[in-house]
């Protein structure tokens, strides 16, 4: 039986991912990021990196910023021989501080992001994002009334007729937000009310989800927070629900870290 593996990680500030294992000479061996399976896709794509020895008893492999991993979970393996079974590595020392204000740059289109992270079982995995274009939040303030929002596009920018959507999950409901809007183009604003979300026309919506359509004749751009080194925000950033209607209504990130909305029934 193999012995479990520790793999260090670190990112640095041009997008490089560097894995340190501690093999001091690879020989053949490879890392390998294998992409979880996902509902649809029936062969998940694999990325293999080459082992070199760094000289101080680990081996390095080096994952590029280009070309960009498909948007998914990505799983870390060692391959010791080209026809052996890879084995799963644990997750060792993750230096992520060249993410932690990934939101600063402006990004171009397509909005690649990769974040290695600690899964829940211990291992190494790396979470990707590939969107044509996000829209990062920044502050969420939620009031007895309202949540309001700010946020900033990557990938493209806002022009004539921009509004922010809430569309109803597995329905046809919708309602729209005129954002405020920063001098360039990128940085924006928008205050739901909670009112709007409680079924007071008699729309019954437990979810919505909130995109932003930069322009009149443009696609939607989800509204999220991924540019920093938080992999999984769901659990970790929780906001206050707010009774509105006799119903409760709060922001929350979902388990891809787009922002929605949920509305529930008190108890």
């Amino acid at each position: 039986m193999n012995s479990v593996i520790r793999a260090t990680c670190g990112v640095d500030a041009e997008g490089r991912v560097t894995f340190g294992l501690p093999l001091p000479e690879p020989g053949s061996a490879h890392l390998l990021l294998k992409a979880r399976p996902r509902k649809g896709v029936p062969a998940p794509a694999a990325r293999r990196l080459p082992l070199e020895p760094s000289g101080d008893g680990r081996a390095l492999a080096v994952l590029e910023p280009l070309p960009p991993l498909e948007e998914g979970r990505w799983d870390a393996f060692l391959v010791r021989e080209p026809d052996a079974e890879p084995q799963q590595l644990a997750a060792g020392t993750l230096d992520l501080r060249v993410l932690v204000d990934g939101a600063r740059l402006d990004r171009p289109s397509p909005v690649a992001v990769r974040i290695p992270y600690r899964a829940l079982d211990g291992f190494l995995a790396v979470r990707a994002w590939l969107r044509p274009a996000h829209a990062e939040t920044d502050r969420i303030g939620v009031a007895d009334r309202t949540t309001t929002v700010t946020a900033r596009l990557h990938g493209t920018e806002l022009g004539e007729g921009a509004v922010v959507r809430l569309r109803g999950r597995g329905g046809g409901a919708e309602r729209t937000v005129r954002p405020s809007t920063d001098g360039d183009g990128r940085g924006f604003g928008f205050t739901v009310g909670h009112a709007e979300l409680v079924g007071g026309d008699g729309t019954d919506v437990r979810y919505w989800d909130v995109d932003v359509v930069p322009a009149a004749d443009a696609a939607p751009v989800r509204v999220g927070r991924v540019l920093d080194d938080v992999a999984d925000r769901k659990q970790s950033f929780v906001y206050p629900a707010v009774r509105t209607g006799g119903r409760l209504v709060r922001p929350y990130y979902t388990v891809d870290n787009d922002l929605s909305f949920e509305v529930t029934d008190p108890g």
